[in-house]
């Protein structure tokens, strides 16, 4: 069994005790974590070591944006990626030793684009856009000693199911036509499976993120899927489950996303 999870944490410092009860109550092999928001010689290290996760692998920068891959397994940096010219921490790869087979993943943080899906009057939504572009390059290892996945707040809910109202988010970022025809481009060209939907029937609604901004974020549940996990083809037959942790929306102090871990065996 390998258990891989993905959460945008909105600052690791900030909720380092709710990082640390996901890891001690469901003990994924491997978290991926974005939007950390913090360098990478102030990244709480020893805290991680203390409960079992010595290997880990920072891309980080003072307040804004951050990835971190923490693991129990050896662990070994593989890429920092730039995208768009810019040095702004929105990418590491990592390659982890699973039982003598190498996996190469990686942890993703794609811009959110801002509030108005226009790139001619949004520098937002066009970093956004060429980020995506970029994103294309990306595909799976093609060789029999090394499977791939790919992690992250993608900031894209691509399907219908994936917002809370298809019809009145088709023109708010993140839903918009632009964004979701390119994420599925990224996928399909490259060969991505999409994990949590091959597990969870694409017709049932799935959310990992909930606004801060709704009064009862449960009660009016006006969710999108914006985090995600893919594989390369050959790692998909052996998916055995995928956790969407809502009640982690509930925690005290709680980021906007959700973890969302998917099981191996």
């Amino acid at each position: 069994m390998f258990k891989v999870a993905t959460w945008n944490i909105n600052s690791v410092r900030l909720r380092l005790p709710l990082v640390l009860r996901f890891l001690e109550e469901y003990q994924p092999d491997v978290l991926c974590l974005q939007e950390t928001k913090c360098p990478d010689d102030q990244f709480p290290t020893a805290a991680f070591r203390k409960i079992g996760y010595g290997h880990i692998a920072l891309h980080g920068q003072k307040g804004y944006h951050g990835v971190a891959t923490i693991s129990r397994l050896p662990l070994e940096l593989a890429e920092r990626r730039s995208f768009c010219g810019l040095n702004d921490c929105r990418h590491l790869s990592t390659l982890v030793d699973v039982d003598g087979r190498q996996v190469l993943l990686h942890n993703f943080y794609v811009p959110a684009g801002g509030d108005e899906p226009d790139p001619d009057i949004n520098p937002k939504f066009r970093h956004k856009l060429d980020f995506l572009q970029e994103m294309r390059e990306v595909r799976p290892v093609l060789n029999a000693n090394t499977g791939t996945i790919l992690v992250g707040d993608l900031n894209v809910a691509p399907l219908e199911s994936d917002v809370w109202s298809h019809k009145q988010m088709l023109n708010v970022v993140s839903h918009t036509p632009v964004e979701t025809e390119g994420l599925e481009t990224i996928r399909k060209g490259g060969g991505w499976v999409d994990l949590m939907r091959r597990h969870i029937p694409p017709e049932e609604k799935l959310f990992t993120w909930w606004s801060y901004r709704a009064k009862d974020w449960s009660l009016s549940n006006r969710g999108r899927r914006l985090d995600h996990i893919w594989s390369s083809d050959d790692l998909a037959p052996a998916l055995t489950r995928v956790d969407v942790l809502r009640d982690a929306r509930g925690w005290d102090r709680p980021s906007d996303h959700v973890p969302v871990i998917a099981a191996f065996g």
